[in-house]
């Protein structure tokens, strides 16, 4: 099956209504991503054909669970999950983080040639970004364990945001390991077409009293 169709098989399995405009960008950024990748190292995933699954599907996975408002995307590396929730979320403003210049510039590229204008790129360490409002929620796929990406992040987040991290199997000893001021909202399991493995995404915030 050829991209487009496994993306739009993929997306009616999945349960996401996106339009084709839409599905073509989604297209056209793993496009770019592998032609970037020749020299860059974006991905470690060689198999193009795996892409449409691995990369556009596992982070279209979390859309329904990002909320209206504003995205961190921590370690986003060649732009995911960040910029495939861009492109199927417009009502949503994502910022994509990554210390590594190289693909902060790429990502840079990408928001250009894509025409995303709900998306900005911060190049630099996560402790030392600044801004001047903290996001509705943030996210990251394979960047820490749970403990370390909620401590990275704290300052990051609003009084009302909430964490998704992605991950593969359950991570029970992770969460076990929770700060004390963090508590788990939930774990959804993550069906991905074409990934055989498992899938989850861990949804926390800040306990009560620390988010008044």
């Amino acid at each position: 099956m050829n991209p487009a169709g496994q993306l739009a098989q993929g997306l009616a399995t999945m349960g996401l209504d996106l339009p084709a405009e839409r599905q073509e960008k989604l297209l056209a950024y793993v496009a770019l991503l592998y032609k970037w990748n020749r020299t860059y190292s974006l991905t470690a995933l060689r198999e193009q054909e795996k892409a449409v699954s691995h990369h556009l599907l596992d982070s279209l996975a979390i859309v329904p669970f990002v909320p209206p408002g504003s995205l961190l995307d921590v370690g986003s590396g060649g732009g995911t999950p960040g910029i495939p929730v861009a492109i199927a979320r417009p009502d949503v403003q994502v910022t994509l983080l990554d210390s590594n210049s190289k693909k902060a510039a790429f990502l840079q590229q990408a928001v250009i040639e894509l025409g995303l204008t709900n998306v900005s790129v911060h190049g630099g360490r996560v402790e030392q970004y600044h801004p001047a409002i903290g996001f509705a929620a943030i996210t990251s796929r394979a960047f820490a364990e749970l403990a370390d990406f909620v401590m990275l992040t704290r300052h990051l987040l609003a009084p009302e945001g909430v964490w998704l991290a992605m991950k593969g199997v359950m991570p029970r000893e992770e969460i076990a390991s929770l700060p004390g001021d963090v508590c788990l909202e939930a774990v959804h399991a993550l069906q991905v077409p074409g990934i055989d493995g498992e899938r989850h995404l861990v949804a926390m915030r800040r306990s009560e009293a620390q988010s008044q």
